[in-house]
């Protein structure tokens, strides 16, 4: 499952909120248990109206609508039935979406109170669990949030850590897939895994390697980075420096030139290019 990134943005955008990733779910017999999936009329849905939730972004829910047209529903909203409606638990931007994408029914997962009173305990009671591996952690806390509303503040509360571990925690499933399977295998810590959140993937993938053969610290880690930046940087202003005489050089042999440290290259478009620039160059 691909998780987009959305750093910095507040809790909803820490990660894609309406899924948790499968494959660290310690939970998912219990949820089998204490649900039932089915395919519900539209109508007989109804929002929470005690839901603080008020403002939904209009774009937003309009480009969810058209994914929705072409894929489907994939992921069941989360109900409670209460006098012959279907009251929204979790997944009402689902739900709006698939109104304005003018689909008749959507995919819910039907509990009772007191079923969800039973997932919830057993969720927190495995995200307090001290043998999790930082993975299975951040799903326990993703599942709280995506199917019960849970802010980060009120995770916090519940599993007895703070705020900004929980945020952090949650971080993690915005890595590549293939990193969460190395950070897995190679028991690597959040703390190791935290500096590569801000990176692309290729980046990651680069150096991800090297950070589990060779044991890395957190502190490596960012060191590496940190290294790494000022190297561009350098490597920049030098650019900088001769860049007057590259688009001089470049204009006067029709060829495009770079100065690299005490060397200077012209590239060719193609042979006849190239041709023309030695004979200018030998002249």
């Amino acid at each position: 499952m691909s998780l987009g990134k959305g750093l910095g943005r507040g809790f909803e955008a820490l990660i894609p909120t309406d899924l948790v990733d499968e494959e660290f779910d310690l939970t998912a017999k219990e949820d089998k248990k204490s649900s039932q999936l089915k395919e519900l009329k539209i109508e007989d849905v109804i929002r929470d109206e005690e839901q603080p939730r008020r403002e939904f972004n209009k774009e937003a829910i309009e480009a969810l609508a058209a994914s929705i047209k072409e894929h489907g529903v994939l992921q069941p909203i989360v109900v409670t039935k209460e006098d012959g409606k279907y009251k929204i638990v979790a997944g009402e931007r689902r739900w709006r979406a698939s109104k304005i994408a003018g689909l008749t029914t959507i995919p819910a997962i039907v509990r009772t109170l007191d079923s969800q009173n039973r997932l919830e305990l057993s969720i927190i009671e495995n995200a307090q669990r001290e043998d999790l591996n930082p993975l299975e952690l951040a799903t326990a806390y993703a599942k709280l949030k995506s199917q019960f509303n849970l802010s980060a503040e009120e995770i916090a509360a519940k599993v007895g850590k703070s705020e900004q571990t929980v945020q952090n925690t949650l971080r993690l499933l915005n890595l590549p897939e293939e990193a969460k399977q190395i950070m897995v295998k190679e028991k690597l810590t959040e703390g190791v895994m935290r500096p590569l959140l801000s990176r692309d993937e290729k980046t990651i993938m680069k150096v991800l390697p090297r950070i589990a053969a060779e044991g890395w610290t957190a502190r490596k880690v960012e060191r590496y980075f940190a290294t790494t930046k000022k190297q561009s940087s350098v490597a920049a202003i030098k650019r900088l420096e001769f860049r007057k005489e590259e688009d001089a050089l470049t204009a006067k042999y029709n060829s495009v030139a770079r100065i690299s440290g005490r060397s200077l290259a012209f590239k060719c478009k193609n042979e006849a290019e190239l041709k023309a620039l030695i004979q200018k160059l030998l002249v």
